[in-house]
């Protein structure tokens, strides 16, 4: 079940309101990180740059080149320690539609792999030692100790802890 808060911006497409949702100077903060950490080969750097925009992010939690984070909410994304976050994925805690906008809080376990371009939507919950397999869509919670993959994510195996 995704929890997210839906709201109403205005009569036109929600994304044509993105400056009442989010103020333009800390999207613009929070892109410039986010494009850094894309490129950056650094773990250690990429967790410290990414605490200082909100994101909590646990000890050891590695982040793929071109992975990207929410460049919106990026405090609504919690990262358990020793997780990976795969090359080119993308955690995203917001989602403009035509007729809203939807926020939701993103919270990674500790130890779950993401494989590479995984998209993991708004308001989903990831349980500990749990893994997405590559190329996958991430649009319900992923129980602890399960693998899933697919568009959308389906179980495939549970795992022993």
């Amino acid at each position: 079940m995704r929890r997210v808060r839906h709201i109403h911006l205005g009569e036109l497409n929600s994304l044509w309101y993105w400056t009442k949702a989010k103020n333009p100077l800390v999207v613009t903060r929070n892109y410039v990180v986010v494009a850094i950490c894309r490129i950056l080969p650094s773990l250690r750097l990429k967790n410290i740059l990414y605490r200082s925009i909100g994101v909590k992010v646990g000890r050891h939690v590695s982040f793929g080149l071109e992975s990207t984070i929410d460049i919106f909410f990026p405090e609504l994304i919690e990262i358990g320690d020793n997780t990976i976050i795969g090359y080119n994925s993308v955690i995203l805690a917001h989602e403009f539609l035509r007729n809203e906008l939807r926020v939701g809080e993103v919270v990674i376990g500790r130890d779950v792999t993401i494989g590479t371009n995984v998209t993991i939507l708004p308001g989903i919950e990831i349980g500990d030692g749990a893994v997405v397999s590559s190329n996958s869509l991430v649009n319900r919670d992923v129980p602890p100790y399960t693998m899933v993959g697919g568009v959308p994510a389906r179980v495939i195996k549970t795992l022993k802890n």
